[in-house]
């Protein structure tokens, strides 16, 4: 029992039920300072869009292929790339950004059994509990791209999702890639609606797509439609005694959105 108590994480501790109330505002503390650590460390990079899916797929596979691809664009159209900074898709979009100059940025997650930052990232920040991260991968962009993933994939679309279907969040466009891959989970979707659990637009709320460059024009005519011409996020300047750094230039916080491209994102 003690070998594995040693091996338990911050956030087993804390979640694994009612403790003393000194315990429990300590772990409440530790919550808030691995906030605002996030906050100080993220705050300077620049408007991101954030890339999700399998840290298991490996170089090899397609997927990983699309997911570079994604990267590079992103990173072509001044985007910050974000991830979760591991291996699979996440490596593959910071790999796609480097490979165009782009800025790749990660925040990971202490796991039982250890998930390696990937080497293509220039800045990394590594968190102890799973919803820290979640606020941080959102908060700093204005897209998601979901690759093919597991159980923690589908957490970081649905919570996502949810956000978005109860207006807590807004004009934050959302690509599934991969058809065939979702195809059971639109299913699911469909008879979600027929028994009226969600709203019958709610599907609108996600496009799904085969092609990257069709995932771009989405991303960048929804951000257009929101922002108008360009994405320029409230400018502030970084404190060295606050423990900041700015990664971005000044130019870099204003993203031109030039596509003329039109796609039907109903399908």
């Amino acid at each position: 029992m003690e070998e594995r108590k040693e091996s338990q994480n911050k956030e087993y501790l804390f979640l694994e039920g009612p403790r003393g109330r000194w315990n429990d505002f300590v772990g409440a503390f530790k919550i808030m300072t691995e906030f605002i650590r996030g906050f100080r460390h993220l705050h300077f990079i620049g408007p991101c869009i954030t890339v999700f899916g399998s840290a298991r797929f490996k170089e090899d596979h397609p997927y990983y292929q699309n997911a570079m691809e994604f990267g590079a664009r992103i990173a072509n159209r001044g985007f910050t790339v974000m991830t979760g900074g591991g291996p699979g898709i996440m490596e593959a979009a910071n790999r796609g950004a480097k490979s165009v100059n782009g800025r790749s940025v990660g925040c990971n997650i202490v796991l039982p059994e250890e998930q390696q930052p990937n080497p293509y990232l220039d800045r990394m920040i590594t968190m102890d509990h799973f919803y820290v991260r979640k606020v941080l991968l959102l908060k700093y962009s204005y897209a998601f791209v979901v690759m093919p993933g597991g159980f923690g994939t589908m957490d970081e679309l649905f919570e996502t999702l949810t956000l978005m279907q109860t207006d807590i969040i807004h004009d934050f466009p959302v690509v599934l890639f991969g058809s065939d891959y979702w195809s059971k989970l639109l299913e699911q979707v469909q008879a979600m609606k027929q028994t009226k659990t969600i709203s019958p637009n709610d599907d609108h709320l996600f496009y799904v797509t085969d092609s990257v460059e069709a995932g771009m024009i989405y991303i960048l005519n929804e951000l257009r439609n929101a922002y108008g011409r360009e994405v320029k996020p409230p400018r502030t300047r970084s404190h060295w005694w606050l423990g900041e750094k700015a990664f971005v230039t000044e130019n870099d916080y204003v993203i031109k959105l030039e596509s003329e491209e039109v796609i039907d994102s109903s399908k």
